[in-house]
């Protein structure tokens, strides 16, 4: 019998090499391309959306400037006409199909009020406001604040 150990005559163990990143499996470079795929479309719907509502910005603009232009000159009657100018224009923009342009009055304010909460509804003054000599006695804030809501909540046409 051999006194020596027969383990000891084994030579050491060779371990293989670690497994690297690269390349990468089929399953991650799926996981990858979807991951793309779902960035892309998010890009594409954000940019979409901020171009379609480009016409409430320039508007929200446009009566910043004229609420800016009333506070300077004091001229009821030009704001309760540019505002509500403003609003038809936006309204047109909107709603193109459907008869927005020939709304006027009560109809007009019914049209805008449908959108708004009931404690941001334009007064019954505002129906005929823009044709008379005098301006009514309309408070202009709360006008300027409904105008506001109105263009930043109105649901367009799609």
């Amino acid at each position: 019998m051999n006194p020596q150990d027969p383990l000891a005559n084994l030579h050491p163990l060779r371990e293989p090499e670690l497994i690297g990143w690269w390349p990468l499996a089929p399953g991650w470079w799926l996981l990858l391309a979807l991951a793309i795929l779902i960035v892309a479309v998010a890009i594409y719907l954000a940019r979409k959306h901020y171009s379609k509502n480009a016409y409430r910005r320039r508007a929200l603009r446009q009566l910043q400037a004229l609420l800016s232009q009333y506070e300077a000159d004091g001229n009821t009657g030009d704001y309760l006409g540019n505002v509500n100018a403003l609003l038809k224009s936006v309204a047109l923009r909107a709603y193109p199909g459907d008869s927005v342009a020939s709304q006027h009055g009560e109809s007009w304010r019914l049209f805008l009020n449908r959108s708004l909460p009931p404690e941001a509804q334009l007064p019954a003054a505002f129906d005929n406001a823009v044709y008379q000599p005098q301006a009514p006695d309309i408070d202009m804030m709360q006008l300027h604040s409904a105008a506001l809501h109105w263009i930043k909540k109105h649901k367009a046409a799609a």
